[in-house]
Parts: structure tokens; sequence; C-alpha cells
């Protein structure tokens, strides 16, 4: 019997969240939620690999952009002395190198998680983007309080402990790129899928 709207999404434990030493505990609130690891590993990803998992097109980078110059014009603070332009693309591309340096920086653990809604209900339990903004109960929201103005002053990514899918189309992508086809595992979880 198919489950309902059954699906996979990636996760990834960031250099924050491996160094945090919340592996585990990240793993046991996917697992309580009836979520379950399909796929798993710890490793050192290449700047290549991590140019290939963010987007490059003109439209991803323009929204990061924009997200980018909305944070400094509601914190009053003035994005042509960090970044020295306000162009949404440029910051855009400014913000996925810090991306690609961070992730790239130390190991990371990935995986791919099965479920019921398993794109949006992992969203739920990783919490928003930002920490400081992130709801008390989700991981972000209990781990972490970094923001992206301190972020952006530094120079760096946001420590933001954790990557989850926004879409099960980016889902596709990421599991693809990141395990292929032939890491995938097919189970039966007690009192779940039985």
């Amino acid at each position: 019997m198919q489950i309902p709207k059954e699906e996979k999404t990636y996760v990834m434990i960031k250099p924050d969240g491996v160094r945090k030493g919340l592996i585990g505990e990240i793993i046991r609130r996917m697992e309580q939620r009836d979520l379950k690891i399909v796929a798993l590993e710890m490793f050192q990803p290449s700047r290549e690999q991590m140019d290939k998992h963010y987007p490059k097109d003109e439209k991803w980078l323009r929204r990061i952009g924009e997200r980018t110059q909305a944070t400094y014009t509601k914190y009053d603070h003035d994005i042509k002395r960090d970044f020295g332009t306000a162009d949404p693309l440029r910051v855009g591309k400014t913000v996925r190198k810090w991306l690609i340096d961070y992730m790239s920086s130390a190991p990371l653990v990935k995986m791919a998680v099965q479920g019921v809604h398993a794109v949006d209900m992992v969203r739920k339990i990783v919490g928003d983007t930002m920490p400081y903004l992130a709801d008390m109960g989700t991981i972000r929201g209990d781990y972490s309080a970094d923001s992206a103005i301190s972020a952006n002053i530094e120079h760096r990514a946001i420590f933001n402990l954790i990557h989850a899918s926004e879409t099960p189309q980016e889902a596709r992508h990421e599991i693809e790129h990141w395990f292929g086809k032939k890491n995938i595992f097919k189970y039966k979880r007690f009192g779940i899928d039985e």
C-alpha cells in the first residue's frame, strides 16, 4: 500500500552542527516524527561538489541578494559597506561563495530522509533559515542564534546547523547529486510501515 504523499528529502548537517555534536540529536528528531533515514554518510566535500550543490542561475542568486538587502534594510545597515555594492546579483554571488567556502571547510553529514510529506516535515523540524527567528523546539531555534547581519559583517555563511531541501524537485536533485541511486535503502520500520 502506497502512503499518500510519501516522499524523500535531502538533509545535510553543516560544519557547525557536526562540531556542536548534534548529529545524533538531529537524527533522533527526524525519526521521532516517523521519518526514516534511507541513506546516511559523513564526508568531506570538495569545493567542486559544493559548487554543484548550490544553484548558479541568476534568479536564485538575485533572490539571495534581495533577501540580504532586506535584512540590511530591516536593521538599518549599509550593504555597500560590507559588499561594495547594492546590486542583488553581485551580493548573491558573494553569499554563494561564502556558502561554498564554509561548507567545504569541514566534514558534513548527508542523509536522505523518507516519509509522509518529508520535505515539509523536515523543514518544520529544522526551523527558520535565520536561527534567531527560528521557533524554540526546532533544531535551529534550540541550538543556534546566528544572524545574517553578523555573518555578512564577518564575511561568512550563516551558522544555521543544517540544510534541508525546500521543494520535492530540489530534494530529487540533491539526493541524486550526493547519493546517486545506488545508496538509497528500502526497509520497513516497526509500527510505521506495517
